[in-house]
């Protein structure tokens, strides 16, 4: 059989204080996110944009040298 310790020993579990959370936190957070969110949807955006404007200078440029078949009729 086991021997018990005639002094037990104690342990104090010491928490640290948890930062509550305001509702300034919550606005400040969802503010940030929401630029974020607006800063990649410009960045996108502007990608696309500046991709879709080369493809119609890409796609001018092969027609004006008939090197492309085009269906498109030029009435002048």
């Amino acid at each position: 059989m086991m021997i018990q310790q005639a002094n037990p020993i104690i342990v104090h579990v010491i928490e640290t204080p948890v930062r509550s959370t305001t509702v300034a936190d919550v606005l400040l957070g969802s503010i940030g996110l929401a630029g974020v969110l607006v800063l990649a949807a410009l960045l996108l955006g502007a990608l696309l944009g500046g991709g879709l404007i080369l493809l119609k200078h890409w796609r001018n440029g092969l027609d004006e040298s008939g090197t492309a078949d085009s269906g498109t009729i030029h009435i002048v």
